[in-house]
């Protein structure tokens, strides 16, 4: 790229974190009460998206062939109980992707 092309590009991605970090403030000022379906949304939306992730990573797990999901089960046993030990996403996330990943390179 050149460097016409590279500040072009860092211009627009500066723009689209400004656009989607101010945005919300416009259309939802504090003054005003946010809508309802918006307040639903913010309600629902973090559950479902913890599902959708759940089903994209456990979509090629196979019970009936290699390993039988032995890893990822254990994993999401220890996300499960850290979580519900700590109350803390972030540590319960990454304590059960090392985990994973330890049983995958070392133990399976």
């Amino acid at each position: 790229m050149s460097l016409v092309q590279q500040i072009i590009t860092v211009a627009m991605c500066v723009l689209g974190t400004m656009i989607t970090r101010f945005l919300p403030f416009l259309v939802f000022p504090a003054h005003k009460e946010t809508p309802k379906y918006i307040q639903y949304l913010g309600k629902v939306l973090p559950g479902a998206l913890f599902g959708l992730l759940i089903i994209y990573c456990l979509r090629n797990v196979s019970l009936w062939s290699g390993n039988h999901a032995i890893p990822e089960l254990l994993a999401i046993l220890v996300v499960i109980g850290i979580h519900l030990w700590k109350r803390n996403m972030l540590l319960s996330i990454a304590t059960g992707t090392v985990f994973y990943m330890l049983l995958v390179q070392i133990v399976f």
